[in-house]
């Protein structure tokens, strides 16, 4: 330890000598001391190695997600793959997208219907989201890329998350959502009786297909 020291000294001073100002921030998170809040929201493109990261400035909700799921395809997925018939998402079982929330799946049929495209869900259950691709190859490098920043701005972030890559070819995209989500919206009351949703008969709480409305 007394031998670690000595270097620990020099490289503080070393730092210190490198900046005309000391900038200090609190130990933890304050939100009524931040101007803003965002909601970064990743999808990850498993054959392509690429992340799509829309970076919401208002409430994380299932609006917003799916919003998400259609600013990818316009700009990038129906590109990728123009004879595709239907999208398969890898999801967590909670959060904004959760397997048990109505108003994700009513949000998630609208979206089948304007993109005309089946959506074939499979969430991870609990405790097990480790498994999903995005948490191991795409997270901990954005994570990395933000590592030891104070984030000043949304500008900032977008740049930071954009540079974020990886020896095996990583690529992230990044794009700014400005829109307002209102959070505490509830499902139409007749919503099952016109989704066009089929659950699996294996495991249907996790696994199901959202089809365009007739």
């Amino acid at each position: 330890m007394d031998i670690l020291k000595p270097l620990f000294e020099v490289l503080v001073f070393i730092q210190k000598t490198k900046t005309s100002k000391i900038i200090e921030v609190f130990d933890h998170d304050f939100p009524n001391l931040a101007e803003k809040k965002v909601t970064p929201y990743a999808i990850y493109d498993l054959k392509n190695n690429e992340s799509f990261v829309n970076i919401g400035t208002s409430c994380d909700t299932s609006d917003f997600v799916c919003d998400s799921i259609k600013m990818w395809w316009n700009t990038i997925g129906k590109r990728k793959f123009p004879n595709a018939t239907s999208i398969l998402i890898l999801a967590d079982g909670g959060g904004s997208n959760g397997s048990r929330h109505h108003v994700f799946k009513e949000s998630l049929q609208n979206l089948s219907t304007e993109l005309n495209i089946e959506l074939r869900m499979a969430h991870y259950p609990p405790y097990t989201s480790k498994w999903n691709p995005i948490e191991h190859r795409v997270f901990p490098h954005i994570t990395r890329s933000l590592s030891g920043v104070i984030l000043l701005s949304v500008s900032m972030l977008k740049e930071l998350i954009k540079k974020t890559k990886t020896k095996t070819g990583l690529k992230v995209f990044v794009r700014v959502s400005k829109k307002v989500y209102k959070t505490g919206k509830k499902v139409a009351s007749d919503f099952y009786k016109y989704a066009n949703i089929k659950f699996d008969k294996v495991l249907g709480d996790w696994n199901y297909t959202v089809n365009p409305m007739l």
